[in-house]
C-alpha cells in the first residue's frame, strides 16, 4: 500500500464499429493492462457495436505508465483473435488532478486533450468537474486492425492512507 498513489477507475462505455473476425459478426471483449495488473470486462456476444458500461479498477503506483486496451473476438474452438489495441496516456489527467481545484461548475471542463501521435484519441477528450470529482472521456481509435473505436470515461479515486498525488 506504501506505493500506492490512488485508484483509477475505467468505466468502459461500449464498442463502435469494431471489426469482424467471425462470419459476420463479432464476440468482443477488452483486455486492460497496467504493469502486472490485467483486467477484462465481459463477452458481448454477435455485435461489432456492444454495450459493455463496465467499470474496472486499476491501483496506480506510476504515473509515466500508459494504460493499455486489447480488444478480442471470444472463439470456442480457437485461440480467440485480436481486434485491436490502444494505449491511454494518463498524464493530462493527472496534471488536471493537481490542480487542486476544489468547487466548480457541474460539466465546467477543466481541460481539452487534442488527439496526436502519440495518443490513441479519435477526437478531442475532455478532462470536466462532475459531482465533485475530475472526469476524463475519450473516445479511443484502435491500432492494428481495420476499424474500431471504445468509448470510456477516467476518474481518480483517493484511496486512504496512501500516497496519493501530492508531491509526485
Amino acid at each position: 500500500m506504501n506505493n500506492i498513489l490512488g485508484l483509477l477507475r475505467l468505466r468502459i462505455k461500449r464498442g463502435i464499429n469494431l471489426a469482424v473476425r467471425d462470419t459476420k459478426t463479432s464476440d468482443p471483449y477488452v483486455v486492460v493492462t497496467m504493469g502486472s495488473q490485467k483486467l477484462k470486462t465481459k463477452v458481448i456476444k454477435k455485435n461489432c457495436n456492444p454495450q459493455w458500461n463496465e467499470e474496472l479498477t486499476l491501483s496506480i503506483t506510476n504515473l509515466e505508465e500508459n494504460i493499455h486496451l486489447e480488444v478480442y473476438d471470444k472463439d470456442t474452438l480457437t485461440v480467440d483473435d485480436k481486434m485491436g489495441d490502444a494505449d491511454i496516456d494518463i498524464k493530462p489527467y493527472v496534471e488536471c488532478l493537481k490542480m487542486g481545484l476544489d468547487v466548480l461548475p457541474k460539466g465546467c471542463a477543466v481541460k481539452k486533450v487534442q488527439p496526436n501521435r502519440t495518443n490513441c484519441l479519435s477526437s478531442e477528450s475532455c478532462c470536466v468537474w462532475e459531482n465533485g470529482k475530475i472526469v476524463q472521456d475519450m473516445i479511443l481509435k484502435l491500432n492494428n486492425v481495420e476499424c474500431g473505436e471504445i468509448v470510456l470515461q477516467i476518474e481518480w479515486i483517493h484511496l486512504p492512507g496512501s500516497k496519493g498525488l501530492a508531491g509526485v
